[in-house]
């Protein structure tokens, strides 16, 4: 169960900061050249965004983008997606809650997850998420386009309102596909970096607890 959780944190985790942190996506406005391929303003491109992100994390029950006009369709499909952010963060809140309660007690009562092959669950729990992203994001770098389609397809099952007329939806403009596979490399990045912890932190445990389990009594 444990192992569950802490998978559950890391990858729930990862996902919700490129949701939150808003200054991931300013940082790029200028790289995506998007003032130029919009005719917008920094500041009209920010307003629209941080509408959207409002409205996609709860923060707003009304969907809007600034002064950019939109249609039934890309509204909905911007309906679809708060679910799905809402649902990570709750994801994320109740795993973090789960552990914040689960450790003390384990440790108040001196309960300790049995090793499977000399490694605690942070290890395989890092090591199957870590190894499951490495081929998601190996296969993902040969085919973003293919990659982004699939995933919009598993994720919006029988829908086509992801598909965006920019005529009718200029919010499309300034979130480009380079924005999203810019989302996916840091998402898996913060994910190998956590399961690296983790697994690091098991073998610095893993050693230090050999001597003692060696020791002459």
């Amino acid at each position: 169960m444990t192992a569950v959780l802490l998978a559950l944190v890391v990858l729930s985790g990862s996902i919700a900061v490129p949701i939150l942190c808003r200054p991931f996506y300013y940082a790029q406005i200028g790289g995506l050249e998007l003032v130029e391929r919009t005719g917008l303003s920094r500041e009209q491109i920010c307003q629209a965004y941080d509408q959207v992100l409002d409205y996609c994390t709860g923060l707003s029950d009304r969907f809007s983008a600034g002064i950019l006009p939109y249609s039934a369709s890309g509204a909905s499909h911007f309906a679809d997606v708060r679910e799905l952010f809402l649902l990570d963060l709750k994801l994320l809140g109740a795993g973090l809650l789960l552990l914040a309660v689960l450790l003390p007690v384990c440790r108040r009562r001196g309960f300790r997850p049995r090793p499977l092959l000399g490694h605690g669950p942070g290890f395989w729990a890092a090591a199957g998420l870590g190894a499951a992203f490495v081929v998601i994001g190996g296969l993902a770098a040969l085919d973003f386009d293919r990659a982004f389609t699939l995933f919009h397809a598993l994720f919006f099952p029988g829908k086509d309102n992801w598909i965006f007329d920019w005529q009718l939806d200029p919010v499309i403009l300034i979130l480009p596909q380079d924005f999203f596979r810019n989302c996916a490399l840091l998402i898996l990045a913060l994910l190998l970096l956590w399961c690296g912890a983790l697994i690091g932190a098991d073998l610095w445990a893993g050693r230090r607890s050999a001597p003692a389990a060696t020791a002459p009594r």
